[in-house]
């Protein structure tokens, strides 16, 4: 069973990669295709797929496979969850 801290320190876990926050950025725009977002990125596949594994983990990122292809977006539910956890845990009581 994961506990709350392991599940908070995913979302960080994510965002502490150049990597991701070049993809995350990508993703601000709409949802993108894997095979888009290794266009843009000097990556292999497979490192890819690393790297997407650890944003959809944090439930920043959603996943919709089509074809051969998985298109990513940003999960706004996700995304608010991280603010709110930051908020949290650097609120002064």
């Amino acid at each position: 069973m994961i506990n709350d801290h392991e599940e908070n320190a995913a979302v960080f876990k994510a965002l502490c990669d150049p990597k991701r926050l070049m993809i995350l950025e990508m993703l601000r725009s709409g949802e993108k295709c894997a095979c888009r977002i290794l266009e843009k990125m000097d990556i292999g596949q497979s490192s890819l797929s690393y790297h997407m594994k650890i944003l959809v983990g944090s439930g920043m990122v959603a996943e919709r496979p089509e074809g051969k292809w998985v298109h990513y977006s940003i999960s706004e539910n996700g995304a608010q969850e991280a603010v709110e956890l930051l908020k949290r845990i650097t609120e002064i009581e």
